[in-house]
């Protein structure tokens, strides 16, 4: 349904094309031309932003897809959803949760992810908001870098 006929209950009326010497009088005959002509310049006009904005989507986007099976690390907005792991300071916490494993494919970008019992979110994400796990194992570091002299930035503090 087209916004016109929500509004007025009737769908809106078809733009003929004229056709030129269709009428005899002069002002009526230019004024269908320049109708004309400003619904060509409109087409045009919207399949070149539609061309631009397809242009935009296509150069950062990647197509995805998971398998029933794959381990996958889900990112979640932690100032909405709690249930997964609860913070004190919102913006520290992690910004992928996980992994998780793929229990079904829904549709061509939506996935149920075998979440823990005690999580109170849908099981279903969209293909955006996950990140294949790689590897058998996760590497962890078991110390921080040191930290940098803020007076000397070439020299490295020792944590004592």
């Amino acid at each position: 349904m087209t916004p016109f006929q929500a509004l007025y209950g009737y769908p809106p009326p078809k733009v003929q094309l004229y056709l030129p010497g269709s009428t005899a009088v002069h002002e009526v005959d230019q004024q269908l031309k320049d109708r004309d002509s400003l619904l060509a310049m409109l087409k045009q006009n919207l399949k070149k932003a539609q061309e631009r904005m397809k242009h935009f989507y296509d150069k950062k986007h990647t197509e995805r897809s998971f398998i029933v099976g794959d381990w996958v690390y889900l990112k979640l907005q932690p100032y909405r959803q709690h249930s997964v792991q609860r913070r004190l300071v919102h913006k520290l916490s992690a910004k992928y949760y996980g992994p998780f494993e793929i229990v079904q494919k829904i549709g061509s970008v939506a996935y149920k992810l075998n979440l823990p019992a005690t999580s109170k979110i849908h099981p279903v994400f969209h293909v955006s908001l996950l990140k294949k796990k790689l590897g058998q194992h996760v590497v962890v570091k078991p110390h921080l870098p040191p930290e940098i002299d803020p007076d000397n930035p070439r020299k490295r503090c020792s944590r004592n």
